[in-house]
């Protein structure tokens, strides 16, 4: 940092060879010398008024700084060796020397009263020792001023903010020094979060002050799926605190508005950086969360509208909810959060808490024992239903009896030495680490309706008793108690979609990072739920939708989207199968919005949308395979592409087609390909205007130039000799055109339909879409 006004004045008052280079700049150097030029005045005129090293002790509000910076001229001014400074006689041989860029400052619009106001503005809002010098340069901190400037100037800086570019399977940061190459690994990596830093400061700080707004950074990164509340950024929360606690809350705003300068909001988010800096760059399992919000919410209020269904009533505190509540919340295994609608009303869980019971089960027991006790299939009978399979045991953990069966195992052979009492706060805290630590609750009313209107589960249990499906030693009062608890505890969509992106992603809780399942388990977990999730609706489901969903006759609807997201609806109202009505609707409009379904083709189903993509990806990267198989002269590859239904005649940002590079590399069977099969045109132009055929006659291949020039003569040729279609009118058109003489004049025809011919070319009829054409 320069730390005198002599040393400024060298830097930028001498005609130096940096300073021409420097001058190549343009609106950098201008901007830069206004700056410094004001900042040696403001100096200049503190010393010559006696405030400064050589005057008589007295200070104005800047002389300590001005004390400081001067005292320090003799030590860093390499043309004062001798440790003295005259700064009035260094001043007149500056000002001589340079009585020119003097004269111009005035044209800049920076003297040295505006530059003491933001120092002292500065000052104001706690700023950091010496941050007045910063501040005057802060145009000049981005730029690397320790040596000749040049073209690696402006590459260094092209990398710095191409590297909030996204990079296709790339968590590496692109930006980095000059000279990556030879630098250690973990010095190239604490370059790359400085400039990953930097970088983030100059997307939002404020130009007329230099400083940041926290309060637009955060709801920034609310639209990559972030929020506030988030437990990987609780860091940068902290600091945000401990940053207004130290300037004594006098800034006039909150923890999470306030103004920061580039070195303090570094430090704020340096514990945090590489989670910021994926949300930036769009990193994420959905990288343009905006867009893909939008669709959600479309599908959202189309679902609102429907009113079919009725609420449960055949537990008496279910009847209680409002038939119009609706609410969708989204959770992806990247921990992008959205919620719209009802989505802070508690609701139990019923049946939603079936998966986890069994979840954990699996966890602690194995499959091994877990389904010697239930089965795996399908029961093809209502959810409570007084059956069992051929082996005397339930259908599947997502019926009432395989439900009561899991909580019987859980009960007597995980932990059998607990409590009731305690067995049920560990089955919460359990549920808890899958939210990731979100509010789940109790609710005793509901435990007690349901346990007073329990006479089919209570039927269930005893049948099962009497088949001798239960282990030993199991207390069934104890375990239909327990089966009521895990269905009557509280919880919001907030919290459940979490539970499904944890689900969705292998066990691991995206928002806390813990793996709480293994994946074994969660395969098999989302096996049972994709064929016996939504009760009787489960085939039908899994045909419309495919993916692993279960449904709760509180109005709950999870729906697990594996490696992407996990969704949970929420809306009383039920149809006749105890699915949520617009739960199911909401999955399958999703479902035919995106290529979500388990048995969607990824590649060639072009009329969903794939939200896993960036947005121009796609087209992007088949603009590079078209023209890398025409340059590599592949032509199967050209084949496939043709019978993919691409467009062949894509170009690149330059222009140039799949034609330009054949011919350019001489690939003849190419040429031909894209001429006589693929049709495409064979004169385009690229943007130096240059034709295929002045391509293959720069690199020399003549062969493909004398097949280019004589399609081109057969082209014209067919062009000129192709007559003009004389089109009249049959019998019956003539009917047509008579009959709809009638019809008014203003008829809004549509765009896209097409007129009947006509001999006079003045008549219209009515388009008959029955006839063939239409």
């Amino acid at each position: 940092m320069i730390k005198s006004s002599s040393s400024i004045k060298n830097l930028w008052l001498s005609k130096s060879a940096h300073l021409n280079a420097l001058l190549v700049n343009g609106f950098v150097s201008k901007r830069a010398k206004a700056t410094a030029l004001s900042l040696v005045e403001n100096l200049d005129e503190s010393t010559a008024n006696g405030n400064g090293l050589n005057g008589s002790g007295k200070n104005n509000s800047n002389g300590k700084a001005t004390t400081a910076l001067t005292a320090n001229s003799g030590n860093n001014d390499t043309s004062n060796n001798n440790g003295t400074t005259n700064l009035t006689e260094a001043k007149q041989q500056t000002y001589y020397n340079n009585t020119v860029w003097l004269d111009d400052r005035s044209k800049y619009g920076h003297t040295g009263k505006e530059l003491q106001e933001k120092i002292a503005a500065e000052k104001r809002l706690r700023a950091a020792p010496l941050l007045n010098l910063v501040f005057a340069n802060r145009k000049l901190s981005f730029y690397d001023t320790s040596h000749t400037p040049g073209r690696d100037d402006g590459m260094r800086l092209q990398k710095r903010f191409l590297s909030m570019r996204p990079t296709a399977g790339s968590n590496v940061y692109m930006g980095g020094s000059d000279s990556d190459e030879n630098d250690p690994t973990d010095g190239h990596r604490e370059q790359e979060q400085r400039n990953a830093e930097d970088v983030l400061f100059d997307m939002f700080y404020n130009e007329e002050t230099g400083l940041i707004s926290m309060g637009k950074f955060l709801a920034a990164l609310k639209t990559t799926g972030i929020r506030r509340s988030d437990p990987r950024i609780r860091e940068l929360m902290e600091n945000l605190k401990k940053v207004h606690k130290l300037s004594n809350y006098e800034t006039g705003s909150s923890a999470e508005t306030q103004n920061l300068n580039r070195e303090t909001f570094k430090a704020v988010v340096a514990q945090n950086i590489v989670l910021i800096a994926k949300a930036f760059r769009q990193q994420f399992i959905i990288p343009d969360f905006v867009s893909f919000v939008k669709d959600v919410e479309d599908i959202y209020w189309k679902c609102k509208t429907n009113a079919d269904g009725a609420v449960a009533n055949y537990i008496p505190q279910l009847a209680r909810y409002s038939s119009d509540s609706w609410g969708v919340s989204i959770c992806t295994i990247d921990g992008q959060r959205y919620s719209i609608g009802d989505v802070d009303i508690p609701f139990t869980l019923q049946s939603c808490s079936k998966p986890l019971t069994y979840a954990i089960a699996l966890e602690k027991l194995g499959p091994k024992v877990v389904h010697s006790y239930v089965g795996q299939e399908p029961s093809g009978r209502n959810f409570n239903e007084l059956v069992l399979d051929h082996n005397n045991k339930p259908h599947n953990p997502m019926i009432n009896a395989g439900a009561i069966l899991t909580c019987s195992l859980l009960q007597a052979l995980i932990k059998p030495d607990m409590t009731a009492a305690e067995k049920f706060d560990y089955t919460l805290q359990w549920f808890k680490r899958l939210s990731g630590g979100e509010n789940i609750g109790f609710n005793n009313a509901v435990f007690l309706s349901e346990r007073e209107a329990a006479d089919r589960n209570y039927a269930l249990g005893f049948y099962m008793r009497e088949n001798k499906c239960y282990p030993k030693r199991t207390n069934l009062k104890e375990v239909m108690d327990f089966y009521f608890q895990c269905c009557s505890m509280e919880t919001t969509c907030e919290a459940m979609s979490v539970i499904a992106a944890t689900l969705a992603n292998g066990g691991i809780c995206p928002t806390t990072e813990e793996k709480v399942l293994r994946p074994e388990v969660v395969r098999d977990v989302l096996s049972i739920m994709h064929s016996c999730g939504t009760y009787d609706y489960s085939g039908q489901f899994a045909f419309k939708v495919g993916l692993p969903a279960k449904s709760g006759v509180s109005g709950g609807m999870m729906l697990v989207i594996p490696n992407v997201m996990g969704i949970f609806t929420w809306s009383p109202p039920l149809d006749k199968l105890g699915n949520s009505v617009r739960g199911v609707q909401f999955c399958e409009e999703l479902v035919s919005a995106f290529n979500f379904h388990r048995y969607d083709n990824l590649k060639h189903a072009s009329d969903k949308k794939d939200p896993r993509k960036h947005r121009y990806e796609t087209k992007g990267l088949s603009i590079v395979n078209l023209l890398f198989s025409a340059a590599s002269g592949d032509v199967t590859a050209l084949r496939r592409h043709r019978l993919s239904g691409m467009d062949i005649t894509l170009a690149d940002y330059d222009g140039r087609t799949a034609l330009h590079l054949a011919a350019s590399e001489g690939h003849l069977d190419c040429v031909k390909f894209l001429l006589e099969h693929c049709q495409v045109p064979h004169n385009p132009k690229d943007r130096w205007g240059n034709l295929p055929v002045d391509e293959a006659e720069n690199f020399g291949h003549h062969a493909i130039v004398d097949y280019l020039k004589e399609w081109a003569e057969k082209a014209e040729a067919a062009e000129a000799h192709t007559p003009e279609a004389v089109i009249k009118n049959t019998e019956a058109d003539e009917e047509i055109i008579t009959s709809n003489q009638s019809i008014s004049s203003d008829y809004d025809r549509s765009a896209t339909a097409s007129p009947i011919p006509s001999d006079t070319g003045s008549s219209s009829g009515i388009d008959d879409n029955t006839k063939p054409g239409f």
